[in-house]
């Protein structure tokens, strides 16, 4: 127990640090309470919280301390993640602190957050040596007893064997990790379960949670948190002195930055178009496997197909240093591929080539160019990060053709192509059975079909799940499929932990693909992380900034934070790229009916329905706002439209529901959620954390039972 106290011999305020009254009695509390005040007696350090006496009044033995006017680490992380800066001064303080109580042969063995006091100034203090070792005094730690915060604890120390300054250590690298990202490094809710995690798991990697991360703070971090404490920093110093260096030696962001443009097509068949595309969709991929080098993703960069463009005003659209450029002359058999990189600042030409080789050596020359971009850029490759970028799943000529038509033509979004794509996939698949990237194109095919053709999820999910198993097993760090399988765990499956694992191993393997990192941001959207979501979509929109989808979605995740003005702003800035594209209007309507601007919501609405040709997507959210107005005969029009349309393809279920519940007909809309639940209704996810009332799931008792059944049938 602590209180605020007045010293009145030295008119001081400090803190009264009191046993609790059931402790008074215990004497091995007793003595513990008193190791304490003599563990921090001993230090003098402006990071370590100052005993100044340690007395006993009416049988009560307090601790007279400094009073520290602030907050404490954990209360700041509580707000969110910390800057960069601000984390490593923090941490740096703290580690002075305990070099200092190591030298004194003191072991906190409890630095946690909430041990930590923040001064208005920016200082950090050291506060509770309760559970201190002394190497001159007798520890009251039986063996095998583990004692501290369990989240905080280094591995051995969570098995209870004896400990040393390394633990500190240890609990110092889950504290920065945390400042860093605002989660601890490990997460489980049952205290058995997490001291598994601590002793088996890894942590997510800082960079895939958010991008501003300089490599070798991660480094520090996981050389902190090494499970072995002979692989941990032996002592504070040697951590400090990294932390200090990583300012000057991070590489720099803006330097470490490129655009692969769309290699032209000098052939005299137009048809071969798919190839020059393909060749730079498999360069932009190769080098998206680099993690210290942002890669410009490929919607964003074939937006400057055909233009004739000066460089610099494209380097700044994308904000990137550095632009590749090429082009591709392809005669029978015979290859002239030239390909020049392009410093932005001043147009200078750093890097060129020409060759002149035959179809088979496609592959050495889409390797030869990526590593040639890597050391003009002066990037240094780890061991994983070279083998990623220069493997390749074929040396058939002819099976890649195939591949890249079917990548042709799933890059262009509409119905026919995905039936076009979904074939060549099949055709490269009989050719090759064991060819994973054409398996894992035809699940990805399968999932969106859910969500852009009136095709069933049962219908559609079951084949993807097929093709992605056999994908997995023939290579398990394909990113693309572990991707798909987390969208197939999230919106088929509602199994949230898996949807969780799966995004997180594709990023693991590819950290800079806008397209996963997209997926990634509906997972946390729609289970409420909503300040994750809008870190890693604004990653993602750094990587891809003129991509429609994704601008889009990050309007939509904004939306669903319950940011109504900044989602406005950000979906008209989309609308205004694309205005005839439906899907942001949709996303306008609900933000401005949020607001209560009614007439602006269905006029945006409308729009969307007029622009999507009259699909479900487009009308049901329309025909719920004209009900919610007391307009009835056009709600009508929508609703019996879809019911009609419902008797021949598929139409979710929900959307009619929902068009029910704003009618004000329970019974029927009840009808229809239990038929979308039964169809595994892919939108039933996105409803679960829906801002906009009339799109809350009815707590209704029988609505409910239904969602119950969901979560238990995952």
């Amino acid at each position: 127990m602590v209180y605020k106290a007045k010293d009145t011999r030295l008119n001081r305020t400090v803190s009264l640090k009191f046993l609790p009254a059931e402790l008074t009695q215990d004497k091995e509390a007793k003595k513990r309470f008193i190791q304490e005040a003599q563990a921090a007696a001993a230090l003098n350090h402006p990071h370590i919280c100052i005993i100044h006496e340690v007395d006993e009044s009416d049988d009560q033995t307090f601790i007279a301390m400094e009073f520290i006017e602030g907050q404490t680490l954990k209360e700041k992380i509580e707000t969110g993640p910390l800057g960069v800066e601000e984390a490593v001064d923090i941490a740096s303080q703290i580690a002075e602190g305990l070099g200092e109580a190591h030298k004194k042969g003191i072991i906190h063995r409890d630095i946690k957050p909430a041990n930590i006091m923040l001064i208005e100034k920016g200082q950090a203090k050291i506060t509770d040596f309760g559970l201190a070792k002394l190497s001159w005094g007798a520890d009251l730690t039986k063996p095998s007893t583990i004692m501290g915060t369990v989240a905080y604890m280094s591995p051995e120390q969570a098995r209870g064997e004896e400990v040393d300054h390394r633990t500190d250590i240890w609990s110092l690298g889950a504290m920065l990790y945390e400042m860093l990202s605002g989660e601890r490094p490990f997460q489980k809710a049952q205290e058995q379960a997490l001291i598994y995690s601590i002793l088996n798991d890894k942590p997510t990697p800082l960079s895939l949670l958010r991008s501003d991360i300089p490599t070798h703070i991660e480094q520090v971090i996981e050389k902190a948190l090494a499970k072995k404490a002979s692989e941990r920093y032996q002592n504070v110093d040697d951590l400090m002195q990294d932390l200090k260096q990583t300012s000057s030696i991070a590489p720099s962001k803006a330097e470490k930055s490129i655009a692969v443009l769309p290699f032209t097509n000098m052939s005299a068949d137009p048809d071969q178009e798919y190839f020059c595309d393909g060749m730079t969709e498999e360069i932009i991929n190769a080098l998206t496997h680099i993690k210290d080098l942002r890669v410009i993703a490929r919607t964003s960069s074939f937006a400057f197909k055909g233009k004739q463009e000066d460089i610099r005003e494209i380097g700044k659209k994308l904000n990137v240093a550095i632009l590749l450029e090429g082009s591709v002359r392809k005669s029978g058999d015979r290859l002239r591929i030239t390909a020049q990189l392009i410093r932005v600042a001043d147009g200078i030409h750093i890097w060129s080539e020409r060759y002149d080789r035959r179809m088979k050596d496609i592959f050495d020359i889409q390797d030869e160019i990526t590593l040639a971009i890597v050391d003009s850029l002066k990037i240094q490759l780890i061991g994983s990060e070279k083998k990623a970028i220069v493997k390749h799943y074929t040396d058939n000529p002819e099976l890649y053709r195939l591949y890249l038509l079917g990548l042709h033509h799933w890059n262009k979004l509409t119905p026919e192509d995905f039936v076009k794509s979904e074939e060549y996939f099949e055709q490269a698949i009989i050719k090759d059975p064991n060819y994973a990237l054409a398996y894992a194109g035809i699940a990805e095919v399968n999932v969106f079909n859910t969500f852009f053709m009136s095709i069933a999820p049962r219908d559609a999910i079951q084949k993807a799940k097929k093709y992605l198993n056999i994908a997995l097993e023939l290579d398990e760090n394909l990113a693309e499929a572990h991707a798909v399988m987390g969208r197939v765990h999230l919106f088929y499956d509602w199994d949230w932990e898996k949807a969780d694992r799966e995004f997180r191993r594709a990023l693991e393997l590819n950290p800079n693909s806008a397209l996963i990192l997209n997926h990634y941001c509906d997972y946390l959207s729609i289970s409420g992380q909503h300040e994750r979501a809008l870190s890693l979509i604004k990653r993602a929109m750094k990587l891809d900034p003129l991509s429609i989808f994704i601008n889009q979605n990050a309007g939509e995740r904004i939306l669903h934070a319950g940011r109504f003005d900044e989602a406005i702003e950000v979906l008209k800035k989309t609308i205004s790229m694309e205005p005839h594209y439906y899907y942001p209007y949709t996303q306008l309507g609900q933000a401005y009916y949020a607001k209560s601007n009614i007439k602006e919501a269905i006029e945006a609405e409308e729009k969307a329905y007029e622009l999507s040709g009259r699909i479900p997507m487009g009308g049901f959210i329309l025909a719920c706002m004209y009900y919610k107005e007391g307009k009835f005969q056009q709600g009508d029009m929508i609703l019996d439209a879809l019911k009609e349309k419902a008797k021949e393809e598929y139409v979710p279920a929900s959307y009619i529901s929902y068009i029910y519940l704003s009618r004000g007909e329970t019974d029927e809309a009840y009808k229809w959620w239990k038929k979308a639940c039964d169809d595994r209704d892919f939108m039933l996810p996105f409803f679960l954390n829906w801002p906009i009332s009339f799109f809350r799931i009815p707590e209704e008792k029988r609505f409910q039972d239904l969602i119950d059944k969901m979560w238990a049938r995952k």
